[in-house]
């Protein structure tokens, strides 16, 4: 249970710093161009900062720091589900895509949410 819960927190942890520190590169794959401010500032925010965030509640969550692990998988599987379904649903939205970023990204997310309901 613990190394499924640190190997998806070094993903958020991963994440969260690329995103800090080259929010154009992050986004790049997803065709998202970022030229102001204001733009590398919400992929900073929203994949820097909450990937941070998520990260640093799993690490919690594998220390068992006050009894949150339950909780915390139990959230994080939820949001990476979430973010799974939403793909789904864009690929009945939208045109089919190439397999990159956007089935990889599925695929990591659900992968990601099954590990950690199943250790839940």
């Amino acid at each position: 249970m613990t190394t499924t819960v640190i190997i998806v927190g070094m993903f958020f942890f991963g994440m969260g710093v690329y995103a800090l520190a080259a929010p154009a590169a992050l986004a790049r794959p997803f065709r998202i161009v970022i030229e102001s401010a204001e733009s590398r500032s919400e992929i900073r925010a929203v994949y820097g900062g909450f990937g941070l965030a998520i990260a640093a509640v799993l690490a919690a969550a594998a220390l068992d720091i006050g009894d949150v692990r339950p909780g915390a998988v139990i959230t994080v599987a939820a949001a990476l589900a979430g973010m799974a379904l939403g793909r789904l649903f864009s690929r009945i939205a939208d045109k089919a895509t190439a397999f990159y970023p956007i089935w990889w990204y599925f695929w990591i997310e659900t992968i990601g949410a099954a590990l950690l309901f199943g250790v839940a």
